[in-house]
């Protein structure tokens, strides 16, 4: 999982000095030049050989910009629109605390392995970079109670949250997302909202396994993604989400590069395919409403992934 991280910290490094970048994030290189197994990765489109036609820095390292962008874009118009708590559920080696324009009062709960904050921690306090809004770093594992911990950090669970599960639900079991959720909807007052991205590799077809994005992986940086990825049927999370009352809005990542004109665009044997990208909004006391970030007003079933 480690690795992982490193993988979309540098996909961050070479989408920040793209002349067209959907995202910047000036501290993902110092991520990567700091971990022996990624020194020697690209950071800059230049490096990048066969530039965007490569499977792995070219199509999947704009995947992970244009997933960047949307997440972005989901939280700070949440804050935006008032709320001042946000929580990163697996937040990696992302820099949200430090590189977005925050309104005043913001607090970033930052939940993840003990291993990968320390690792963040030495590289942050290295550069002497300060976060531009209150940043709270909770040593959790998510497939076991965080809850506690996050509430004795300060958690406020009266007040509407942020919620951000990015590049997370791909690699738990099942019954992990399942408890995952149910806290969240647990700690979420009225007007809280929740983006979170969504593969069910078992539906993807056998042909798609050959595909060059898993194949370069794989053998250029030792990562074999399909591995990583809980392998069984996933639970319907929007779904159930929709019934606890939530507003539910499922979207593809080829809907989000219509709508910035970049990222990547479907290919034969896709291992974007079976990706997902979901917004939920629990109603506030006036009522319903869209989950910042949605996107286009097209709607994809509540069932998700094919």
């Amino acid at each position: 999982m480690g690795r992982t991280a490193l993988l979309v910290a540098a996909a961050r490094a070479v989408e920040t000095h793209r002349p067209d970048a959907l995202a910047r994030d000036p501290l993902a290189e110092l991520f990567v030049r700091a971990a022996p197994a990624s020194a020697h990765w690209p950071l800059r489109p230049e490096q990048v050989p066969g530039g965007e036609a490569d499977p792995l820095w070219g199509r999947l390292g704009r995947y992970f910009g244009l997933r960047t962008r949307v997440l972005d874009d989901h939280l700070l118009a949440a804050a935006r629109a008032g709320t001042r708590q946000i929580v990163l559920l697996g937040a990696g080696l992302d820099s949200r605390a430090y590189r977005l324009d925050w309104p005043p009062g913001c607090v970033l709960h930052e939940i993840d392995t003990d291993e990968v904050l320390a690792f963040k921690r030495t590289v942050l306090d290295a550069a002497g970079a300060a976060p531009a809004a209150e940043r709270r770093p909770l040593a959790a594992d998510l497939r076991a109670d965080w809850a506690g911990p996050l509430l004795a950090g300060g958690f406020d669970p009266a007040a509407p949250t942020a919620w951000l599960a990015e590049g997370l639900l791909l690699y738990l079991p099942a019954e992990a997302e399942r408890r995952l959720m149910a806290t969240v909807h647990r700690l979420s007052a009225p007007g809280s909202t929740l983006a979170y991205e969504l593969k069910d590799v078992a539906a993807e077809p056998p042909a798609v396994r050959t595909s060059p994005v898993y194949v370069a992986a794989r053998q250029r940086l030792g990562i074999d993604l399909r591995a990583l990825f809980d392998a069984d049927p996933r639970p319907d999370s929007a779904a159930r989400l929709a019934r606890r009352g939530w507003t539910v809005t499922v979207r593809s990542p080829y809907d989000f590069t219509a709508v910035h004109g970049r990222g990547p665009l479907p290919e034969p044997n896709d291992a974007l395919a079976a990706n997902r990208w979901v917004f939920a909004a629990r109603p506030g006391p006036s009522g319903g409403g869209e989950a910042p970030g949605a996107g286009p007003r097209r709607r994809t079933p509540v069932p998700g992934p094919r």
